[in-house]
């Protein structure tokens, strides 16, 4: 490959990088772009996942073997079975900033496959096909036979036999300082085998991986911190907009049914007066967590804090009975947390006769308005906009005042 492919490579891959929008999506944007650098039928992103000990496989591209999938959801590794990684990023470091890459051959010491030193099974190659389709070609830190520092990987080695392999090469992934995990690209049997400047290349590469995959993680941290709460863990009410505006357009387009759970947790103000706010942060973020476990019985349902001391449950899909169901439950729950005096809860879901919503503000105003009612009672269960004579329903007819009840619009009901 020429510097100047080599130079439109690593622009694409950052490029690729960039354009990703997750995560997930960014680790095989990278795989299969380094896939298609080096030439490699397949390739691999692993992360060392510390607190398990292990090295899990985000993702795998190009021609996967038996039992390889693309996206796994839970292949990995022991990561004492790989030092290699762990002992990074002490050892000796190159001018692209990181370790340097090595290459593993299927030819190589493996006595765990049971095969002969230095043969490939019959399976692993083409009839009568050379051991090898290319001169030895490793890196200084693997000479011929694989491994760093002359000592081959005999798992890896296994693992190119099994899978049809010929060879690969493996580059650390380095994240502020850390060894974060590696980048994998193997050809198949009877494929020239990867040489010193793929090595060399692969390490570049890996570099340009590792600053993608660090900026990825940095938005995504960026990205949970703007639509969470901090105290509770739930999200807060930016989300909540987000989401029921495209849940509401759902709505009109499909018919969707859309449900808002609105509560206000009764006593907050009392605890923190008379107990202290720590005690009071105590109350919300418990509640927080009863409210989590009763959306949870809702599919794909956003569990929210939308400030002080109310909350917010989104459901998107379920029957109103349902919601209604959970939130009766959420009810008994809170009256047992042993702080505060409960909770009041109103419900608004277009599957009730409510009359038509066609703005978030308008199923807002009505779930705040049966939660009203809820805590002026002091009901011990949800209060459900339109279970009571439709339009006619007082909750409804709340809802629809211009000037319901002071305080009311600090929420700042969006459009």
């Amino acid at each position: 490959m020429t510097d100047d492919a080599r130079l439109r490579a690593v622009v694409e891959l950052a490029q690729a990088m960039a354009a990703a929008h997750t995560p997930r999506e960014s680790a095989h944007a990278a795989a299969e772009s380094v896939r298609l650098a080096l030439g490699g039928s397949f390739a691999a992103i692993s992360k060392w996942e510390r607190e398990r000990g292990k090295l899990r496989v985000l993702v795998n591209v190009g021609e996967l073997a038996d039992g390889e999938q693309e996206f796994p959801e839970d292949e990995s590794y022991p990561v004492h079975e790989f030092p290699e990684i762990v002992g990074l990023p002490h050892e000796r470091r190159t001018p692209a900033g990181g370790p340097d890459a090595w290459v593993e051959r299927a030819d190589g010491p493996c006595a765990v496959s049971g095969a002969p030193l230095g043969v490939v099974p019959a399976a692993a190659r083409p009839q009568d096909a050379p051991l090898s389709s290319a001169p030895a070609q490793v890196t200084a830190a693997a000479p011929e036979g694989g491994g760093r520092g002359g000592s081959a990987n005999r798992r890896r080695v296994a693992a190119l036999r099994r899978r049809g392999r010929g060879c690969c090469v493996v580059a650390p992934l380095v994240l502020r300082g850390r060894a974060w995990g590696e980048l994998y690209v193997a050809r198949a049997a009877g494929e020239p085998v990867f040489g010193a400047a793929d090595a060399e290349f692969a390490t570049v590469l890996a570099a340009v991986t590792a600053a993608g995959i660090a900026q990825t993680e940095r938005l995504a941290e960026a990205r949970r911190l703007a639509f969470t709460d901090a105290l509770t863990g739930l999200a807060n009410r930016r989300a909540v907009d987000m989401r029921l505006d495209e849940a509401l357009e759902a709505h009109r387009r499909e018919a969707a049914v859309v449900s808002l759970v609105v509560c206000d947790l009764n006593g907050l103000k009392q605890v923190n007066d008379s107990r202290g706010h720590a005690v009071g942060d105590r109350l919300l973020e418990r509640f927080g967590s009863v409210l989590s476990l009763c959306g949870a019985r809702l599919p794909g349902t956003l569990a929210a804090r939308l400030g002080g001391d109310e909350f917010c449950l989104l459901a998107v899909g379920p029957p109103p009975d349902d919601v209604v169901e959970v939130a009766a439950e959420l009810c008994l729950k809170a009256a047992e947390l042993g702080l505060g005096d409960g909770v009041a809860v109103g419900v608004a879901s277009t599957g009730d006769p409510i009359g038509p919503v066609r703005t978030a503000r308008r199923l807002f105003r009505l779930a705040d308005a049966a939660q009203y009612r809820a805590k002026a009672a002091r009901a011990r269960e949800p209060v459900v906009a339109g279970r009571h004579g439709g339009a006619a329903d007082p909750v409804v007819r709340l809802a629809d005042t211009p000037e319901r009840r002071p305080g009311t619009e600090r929420r700042r009901f969006r459009r």
